[in-house]
């Protein structure tokens, strides 16, 4: 339905025709909201309210046709209408704009209505052409980056030692600046208080140098509890009112961008022993370290960076095609369907895998490998999509094209490394 509207000459009224066509039309509720004539047989009907400042006049040419009014007062008369014109005068600014909302109609200023429908036409398939350029861009650069991290990190991975570490502790840093910056935000701000920029600061260099520490010393422990120390302290004794929160949040930083990742560097480079009935390890390139190179940590990492990459890319390709049933609050997007296949991918990567390097030597350890890889990586995503809602953004940061920041990328590893670690120690034979 149309409206046109005009001036008046003489009294500089504001007319307003509606037009309407091929609609049925219930004179049930007309005695009861106007006092009017409604001769359904005559041409025209006129009827207004007297409490009201809207007078409507209905014309027709002998066909049906439907007219609605506002939805609290509810209007419509039968008759045999072609066409129906309601004509709404009133006086400037004595229709009040909640009546005004109340009338179902849709409004055209344009003279020629057809002209502006093609044109509306034409303008939401130029925006559904730009939005699906755009997600084509943006697929198009995901994979481009992603191939190109994932070249990186297999080289840094093969490398081990002070390459890893020292690549790592860079992840480190700008997650925990990332991290912190999210503590900052409006979001946590409006309900907690976050920690000193200097203590963040401070907090950010601690954590990138924990997996330089666990290198050289072996161990994390004494570093972890050093460090933990040393940021209270420092919050205890800043200026004004010291506030738990800004106690735990900090707290939380070092045992999540610091304390988790350190398991990567005690599994990859701590297990420096060679696996049982490998028969690849006889023939590892020199220039990649020899037979001495390849170990249980670099067998057990290559396995579980696998798992991890399996695991979201089933979940994400499961979820888009069969999601239907959503996993948790916490993150929309995921489904139980989605979980489900992620978890069978990943289970039959350690399976196959574990077939090709040689180790795990039980199929059954194998698959529980799987499945504790799967466990990790949800959970560590479902933990950053915690941070990242409460904050109120989307993604950690902007550092890498069409990923976000460092966390989204890293999110699902920082649980598995201290998940890998602790079976591969105590249930699987070294």
């Amino acid at each position: 339905m149309f409206i046109s509207k005009h001036k008046t000459g003489r009294d500089s009224m504001t007319a307003s025709y509606v037009e309407i066509d091929r609609l049925k039309l219930s004179p049930l509720s007309l005695p009861s909201i106007c006092p009017c004539q409604h001769d359904l047989s005559s041409k025209t009907q006129a009827f207004s309210q007297s409490d009201s400042k809207l007078k409507l006049i209905l014309s027709s040419d002998g066909s049906r046709g439907l007219v609605g009014v506002p939805r609290d007062r509810r209007l419509s008369v039968y008759g045999n209408f072609r066409t129906l014109a309601a004509v709404a005068r009133a006086k400037p600014n004595q229709i009040d704009e909640g009546e005004a909302k109340g009338l179902s109609l849709e409004v055209d200023e344009s003279p020629n209505s057809e002209e502006k429908e093609v044109d509306v036409g034409m303008a939401r398939d130029n925006n559904l052409a730009s939005e699906r350029h755009q997600g084509v861009s943006q697929l198009k650069e995901r994979i481009v980056f992603g191939i190109g991290i994932g070249v990186c990190v297999a080289g840094v991975v093969l490398a081990g030692g002070w390459v890893f570490t020292v690549a790592l502790a860079a992840a480190v840093f700008v997650g925990a600046r990332e991290y912190f910056e999210l503590v900052r935000s409006r979001g946590f701000a409006k309900g907690m208080t976050p920690p000193p920029r200097y203590v963040s600061r401070v907090c950010s260099v601690i954590c990138a140098l924990m997996p330089v520490l666990t290198l050289y010393f072996g161990q994390i422990d004494v570093s972890v509890t050093s460090a933990a120390f040393v940021v209270a302290m420092a919050l205890l004794l800043q200026r004004g009112n010291p506030r738990f929160a800004q106690l735990s949040s900090a707290m939380f930083g070092l045992f999540y961008c610091g304390y988790l990742p350190c398991f990567w560097v005690k599994l990859r480079c701590g297990l420096a022993i060679p696996p049982l009935n490998s028969e690849l390890g006889t023939s590892w390139p020199i220039f990649l370290g020899g037979r001495e190179h390849w170990t249980v940590g670099l067998v057990a990492t290559l396995i579980s960076f696998s798992c991890i990459i399996v695991a979201d890319t089933y979940a994400f390709l499961g979820g888009k095609t069969f999601g239907r049933t959503p996993l948790t609050n916490i993150s929309p997007k995921k489904t139980w369907e989605g979980a489900i296949a992620g978890l069978g991918g990943c289970i039959a990567t350690a399976l196959i895998l574990s077939k090709i390097l040689s180790w795990p030597t039980s199929l059954l350890s194998a698959a529980a490998f799987g499945f504790l890889n799967f466990v990790g990586s949800l959970f560590g995503d479902l933990i950053e999509s915690m941070i990242k809602r409460d904050a109120g953004v989307k993604d950690s940061g902007s550092l890498i094209p069409g990923h976000g920041g460092i966390l989204d990328r890293v999110d699902s590893y920082l649980f598995t490394g201290a998940l890998s670690y602790s079976f591969v120690k105590t249930f699987l034979s070294l």
